[in-house]
């Protein structure tokens, strides 16, 4: 008797081990997203254009021309944190007054819930880095498109960009930045 209800103890405990570790590693693998290490998404979005208006380009000689094209007013290259991270940074300025941040053939780390943000913050190199950019003002442009390419990201009209002096891939899972440049003003 003593043999059959150890066994009978036993079934139990090893049949809960292993469905917490079932559900452990379902929850590893949705947390972290290991797999989107191999898998890269290019975007390649065209520089944004100024906005033209039909009865700027049909109006007669002697009135105002259209507006001027779009410039940058700021820019930065991107330097790495915790993946490696480059590529380039503009803060243009729209013929209407907006404003949109451009990365410029970025090449990143695919990773779980990346962000483009806007902040105040200095950026720092290495790990010192890693962690500055929520620690002041910040916005989110929203999420990261692609880990590579050419892509646009439109300012929301009530922010002034000249608050902000850097732009970070930032993975909000996690509180870290993938990369971030310093915007010099042109």
């Amino acid at each position: 008797m003593g043999r059959g209800r150890k066994a009978f103890l036993t079934r139990p405990l090893i049949i809960s081990a292993l469905v917490v570790a079932v559900a452990g590693v379902g929850f590893g693998l949705y947390w972290f997203q290991p797999w989107k290490l191999w898998q890269d998404q290019t975007v390649q979005e065209a520089p944004p254009e100024a906005a033209v208006t039909s009865a700027a380009t049909t109006a007669p000689a002697g009135t105002p021309s259209p507006p001027a094209a779009p410039r940058a007013v700021a820019g930065g290259e991107l330097i790495s944190h915790e993946h490696a991270t480059s590529g380039s940074v503009k803060l243009v300025k729209l013929a209407d007054g907006s404003h949109v941040v451009r990365l410029e053939n970025l090449d990143t780390s695919n990773g779980p819930d990346l962000r483009v943000w806007l902040t105040d913050a200095p950026v720092k190199e290495g790990k010192a880095g890693w962690h500055v950019f929520d620690d002041g003002k910040y916005v989110s442009l929203g999420k990261l498109k692609g880990n590579k390419g050419n892509q646009n990201y439109v300012l929301p009209e009530d922010v002034d960009p000249a608050r902000y002096t850097s732009v970070t891939i930032w993975c909000d899972r996690f509180d870290v930045s993938f990369g971030a440049a310093e915007l010099a003003r042109a």
